[in-house]
């Protein structure tokens, strides 16, 4: 819908926010969030010409936000700002509720005025075709505000699922993108045709399946289908990794436009997708450290993570997040110039740590740091003493990351001085591609090699030809 719009219009479709503060959460956090959200919907495609927050003691059950803010975000969409047949009595929204309208407060209404408030605003200079909620809405709530909104409502986890859909490449990404748009969609399927039942066939039972049953068990059917070939898909996947399973392997990890595949073009020297969008990067990216090492270190970029990321797209990207698992170093990639990337440190954390990825071996990288002042890296370097400054703007700060994770896989390899038989001079040539060779000489028996490499390589590569 949202593509047939932009089209038809040669414009982008418009939105306004609506973010709800409850208690416990700082007006940091919750202006980070909004600024979040707009990112999200911007990379979506959507021109943002508002946003109303309020500041409530619970989320009201079927409106979500309070009958006086219901009817400020009609203003912008030309609703009624009411839900039909729908009170504080029958919906049960809450028993404080004149409480909470007392606090309700516009952050404010214009992109183009953020500390402007106006109240009496009656007619926003743009109108709004959609309206999007920060926060996740059940298929009710959905209903009932676009009941009362004359809008299309949206969440934060419909926004990121449509962006996923949107950006996923390969076959592996596409089909898990697709599991869990299915997974979001089903429960917001709505019946249609007043409830009429299909009639019942040869084997059938009953009267047979309403519209609605059938729709859910054709999604079932198709979501049952895409896990077998993600399963199919895995099974390659694992077998790739496991002939790269002889390199060195660093992973960059972290919050979703943090830099993380400028830093992969700028230790890899390749040309990766670099965009200014949220999830611009959904499929794992594989490079060569550049210049090359012996023996090699590969590179591998991972989806972004973000606040709110619906569970069911964690589990979609896990052969995504596989790679972090693979790899011998982690890199968590923070941008260290925005306010909120300690949380979004703890969010990276937090999902790395169901896959069990938290106790690996890892550098914090605190990108961006040409945005920051001295004073300001001076605090950091004392709230975080092991962590690595760097700009991908700046050749030498790259040089150096590079430099510090070499030294760290040096830490780990051991000499071996080993006899390679004439008649085994295959040994010869995966020795150069897996080790550095420190030292090769010949005499009557074969080759004398001296190479330097990690402990569990030298004792494959001694099983695997009878060396000694």
């Amino acid at each position: 819908m949202l593509k047939s719009k932009q089209a038809n219009s040669g414009k982008k479709p418009t939105a306004v926010l609506v973010a709800v503060q409850l208690p416990g959460v700082t007006d940091l956090e919750h202006r980070s969030s909004i600024d979040e959200l707009s990112r999200l919907v911007h990379t979506l495609g959507l021109k943002v010409v508002g946003t109303i927050s309020q500041k409530r003691k619970s989320i009201a059950a079927g409106s979500v936000v309070g009958e006086g803010k219901l009817k400020d975000i009609s203003k912008w969409t030309g609703g009624a700002g009411e839900i039909p047949g729908f009170t504080k009595h029958t919906s049960q929204i809450g028993v404080n509720e004149e409480s909470d309208d007392d606090l309700e407060q516009d952050e404010f209404e214009s992109d183009a005025d953020e500390t402007s408030r106006q109240p009496d605003q009656k007619k926003p200079s743009e109108k709004a075709e959609y309206v999007v909620f920060d926060n996740e809405l059940t298929p009710t709530q959905s209903k009932n505000l676009e009941d009362a909104l004359g809008a299309e409502v949206m969440d934060r986890t419909g926004v990121i699922v449509e962006i996923f859909h949107r950006h996923a490449k390969t076959p592996a990404a596409k089909a898990q993108v697709e599991i869990a748009r299915l997974t979001y969609l089903t429960p917001r399927i709505r019946a249609t045709g007043g409830g009429d039942r299909q009639g019942g066939g040869i084997g059938a039972k009953g009267a047979g399946e309403t519209q609605h049953e059938l729709d859910r068990r054709r999604i079932r059917d198709r979501i049952a289908e895409l896990r077998g070939e993600i399963e199919r898909i895995h099974k390659e996947e694992a077998l790739r990794r496991e002939r790269r399973s002889e390199h060195m392997k660093i992973a960059l990890v972290g919050y979703t436009n943090a830099g993380k595949s400028s830093l992969m073009r700028a230790l890899t020297g390749s040309d990766v997708l670099i965009a200014d969008k949220l999830f611009a990067t959904l499929d794992t990216t594989v490079r060569v450290v550049y210049p090359e090492t012996k023996p090699k270190i590969l590179v591998s970029d991972t989806v972004g993570f973000i606040k709110k990321l619906p569970h069911d797209l964690v589990a979609s990207f896990r052969s995504t997040l596989d790679e972090a698992l693979d790899a011998s170093l982690l890199l968590f990639v923070v941008d260290a110039s925005d306010p909120s990337f300690r949380s979004q440190l703890e969010t990276t954390q937090a999902v790395l740590g169901e896959i069990g990825a938290t106790s690996m071996d890892h550098f914090l990288v605190l990108n961006k740091e040409d945005k920051l002042s001295e004073l300001e890296k001076a605090a950091l370097r004392r709230e975080f003493p092991g962590a690595v400054f760097l700009s991908t703007i700046n050749p030498a700060s790259v040089a150096r990351l590079r430099e510090l994770c070499v030294a760290h896989f040096e830490k780990k390899m051991e000499e071996v001085l080993l006899d390679v038989p004439y008649s085994k001079s295959a040994a010869v040539a995966e020795l150069h591609t897996t080790m550095r060779v420190l030292e090769e000489t010949h005499d009557d028996q074969g080759t004398k090699i001296k190479a330097r490499g990690f402990p569990a390589e030298i004792e494959r590569i001694k099983k695997a030809y009878s060396l000694k």
